[in-house]
């Protein structure tokens, strides 16, 4: 038996776990997830936090659910593991569902899953998995495994004796592939890498078919291969050229009983379910369940993947109806900062994956905030604990001492307007951010606006957790509750006006699957650079709107994310102003209409707004050009080309 023919076995594997009031997650989930962390050595174990929702009840509803179940998830990551399997890559998220069983169908095809993993009893119970009707067919084969009867609450799975019932069919063999790979893992201390490893012993046990004569021993050395039935033989070619593993037979009327016999010194048992024709539904079969009844030992039961029949998989579809898929993606992707307050975590994070993250800070004319903010975040997340590895300044030619004082706090600062001078400059926080692509390397880029006055450095981690913890993430933007001055009094959730009377009807109209996104038009988000560089940027207001189109457009809607940044205290505009930022974000997503439809709509002349004045007891119009220009995507820019030229880059995934 060799190690590798072990670790290419289960490539990347799948374990659901379901969070309940009255299930202790550490306890009940920790052994499959050792199990798990053995058997996908060198690969990847996908543990996905199933949040059950009753059909009367809105998928979105169930946002605080799976903010407890991403917690519990980490914790279940860091619990110790009596598996040596420090090569595992162990990732989470988290499915909030009507039908689960469908869901977690998705997810193994979209992962790519050899294995899907089950907890007996608890995952069939709060799935509402039925065996014959559920796991008929499968996409992948299936591993369900209970724990144990007497295993003490804080003990480790670390069996010693294996043992393999043998009948012959798809699911004997893959009994035997499975536990060969138990059986070849080093077993030691939790955690601990010097502890030497403990062997574990792999017995086969062929359970004959025919009845066993009265003078016959219930063990009997194994017979010649010509005398074995049909469905043993390819099994028999494989143990003769395995020397390490006892091989036992026994034939018997009674196969249930001959099994729990002979488990009786064995810490676990791995057999495969009763085999069935294409056309009959799948049972475990009465000898397997006899067995998970009655043996005190961990018990596995595999089955072969069984591919999906055309008319099953059209059945998935209807799921995705827009208000599901809304109400869906808000509970699975909407998180809170608190949830990355662990800095040291996220570094360990960012360290493992290679990733690098620059935080860029547009501004024009912020001297009263700026250097709270600059002071704030580099203490933080540069000098305690360096999550950032670039903080730059792009200054949007401010003339008062917004330069001057990011400059006497050593952070690198540039003016939009004179830098790739050769494509000329624009007046708008658009142009500060696109030009902050080829200003910052990092693989991350982050944006936060500088007028904040209550900065903390959880607006910074709260948008980086997401993209830290989960590979699929492209794009993140933040909200929060922002309090509206009037006159001398504050209004608690008085603000963002511009995004509910124009940003989020429009959504709602031509885009309803963002019309989850809390705050479109949020200063604070951020995505990853082989992304970024590929879309292009509105200059002014337009941004925003622009972005998230786009990012949607490009990579769907389960590649973003939101985070609740708490409260956000800042200057609140004039209403002038924000009907000229309205403007601009009409213009922005009627370009984006156009696109899609590929028809002009806009036409010069709206691209004028009349405002309207008073003055000395009159009336009157004044015209204001308010044009939102559209800036290419950073990747054909040739500077920006020439920049990176022989650098390699983070793809989007």
């Amino acid at each position: 038996m060799s190690k590798s023919y072990a670790r290419s076995l289960f490539r990347k594997i799948v374990l659901p776990i379901v969070a309940s009031a009255e299930t202790d997650i550490l306890q009940e989930y920790s052994p499959v997830v050792e199990l798990g962390c053995c058997l996908a050595q060198e690969g990847e174990l996908v543990l996905v936090g199933v949040v059950v929702v009753p059909l009367h009840q809105s998928l979105s509803q169930a946002t605080p659910q799976a903010r407890q179940v991403r917690n519990l998830l980490q914790a279940l990551e860091a619990a110790p593991c009596a598996w040596q399997a420090t090569s595992v890559n162990i990732r989470d998220q988290v499915c909030v569902s009507h039908h689960p069983w469908q869901d977690l169908l998705q997810i193994i095809n979209t992962v790519g899953a050899d294995l899907l993993l089950l907890s007996l009893p608890t995952s069939f119970e709060a799935l509402g998995i039925q065996l014959d009707r559920h796991l008929a067919y499968s996409p992948c084969d299936v591993a369900a495994f209970r724990a144990p009867l007497q295993r003490p609450a804080d003990a480790h799975f670390c069996p010693q004796e294996i043992l393999v019932p043998l009948r012959g069919g798809p699911h004997a063999e893959l009994a035997l592939k499975l536990a060969i790979s138990l059986a070849l893992r080093p077993v030691g201390a939790p955690r601990d890498r010097d502890a030497p490893p403990r062997p574990c012993r792999l017995t086969t046990l062929h359970v004959a078919a025919h009845p066993k004569p009265q003078d016959l021993p219930a063990v009997i050395p194994p017979r010649p291969f010509g005398e074995r039935e049909a469905g043993y033989r390819g099994l028999e070619r494989v143990l003769e050229n395995l020397p390490d593993v006892r091989k036992l037979e026994v034939v018997t009327d009674d196969p249930a009983e001959a099994i729990l016999e002979a488990a009786q010194q064995a810490d676990l048992i791995v057999m495969g379910t009763t085999a069935r024709a294409l056309d009959q539904a799948v049972s475990i079969g009465a000898v397997a369940e006899r067995v998970l009844q009655q043996s005190a030992a961990g018990v596995i039961l595999v089955k072969s993947r069984r591919p999906l029949p055309p008319d099953m998989t059209s059945e998935l579809s209807g799921s995705t109806a827009i208000s599901v898929l809304v109400d869906k993606w808000f509970a699975e992707n909407t998180y809170s900062a608190d949830e990355f307050a662990d800095l040291e975590y996220l570094l360990q994070l960012k360290r493992e994956q290679g990733l690098s993250v620059a935080l860029a800070l547009p501004a024009l004319n912020e001297e009263e905030t700026i250097g709270g903010v600059i002071r704030t975040l580099k203490s933080a997340l540069l000098e305690q604990c360096p999550l950032l590895d670039e903080l730059v300044l792009v200054d949007s030619n401010s003339t008062d001492r917004t330069r001057q004082i990011a400059e006497e706090l050593g952070v690198p600062v540039y003016i939009h307007q004179q830098v790739l001078p050769r494509l000329g400059s624009r007046h708008g926080k658009g142009e500060a951010l696109w030009k902050s692509l080829y200003l910052t390397r990092s693989d991350i880029v982050l944006w936060i606006d500088t007028d904040i006055v209550n900065i903390h450095p959880r607006f910074v981690y709260g948008l980086l957790g997401p993209l830290l913890k989960r590979p699929d993430i492209q794009f993140v933007k933040g909200f929060y509750r922002r309090p509206l001055r009037v006159g001398d009094k504050i209004q608690a959730g008085g603000g963002g006006r511009v995004t509910e009377l124009t940003a989020r009807p429009l959504i709602n109209l031509f885009y309803p699957e963002l019309s989850g996104i809390i705050q479109p038009l949020a200063g604070e988000y951020g995505g990853r650079r082989a992304l970024l560089e590929r879309l292009p940027f509105f200059s002014g207001y337009g941004v925003e709107i622009g972005l998230l189109i786009d990012v949607f457009e490009h990579c769907g809607l389960n590649a973003i994310a939101q985070v609740d940044l708490q409260e956000r205290i800042h200057r609140n505009q004039p209403l002038e102003a924000l009907s000229k930022m309205s403007f601009a974000i009409i213009q922005a997503i009627t370009r984006k209409l156009e696109r899609r439809f590929g028809r002009s709509i806009l036409e010069e002349v709206n691209k004028t707004m009349k405002l309207i004045r008073y003055d000395a007891g009159r009336l009157f119009l004044e015209v204001e050009e308010i044009a939102e220009q559209e800036r290419p995507p950073m990747i054909s820019v040739p500077e920006y080309r020439q920049l990176w030229q022989g650098q390699r880059r983070q793809e989007v995934g």
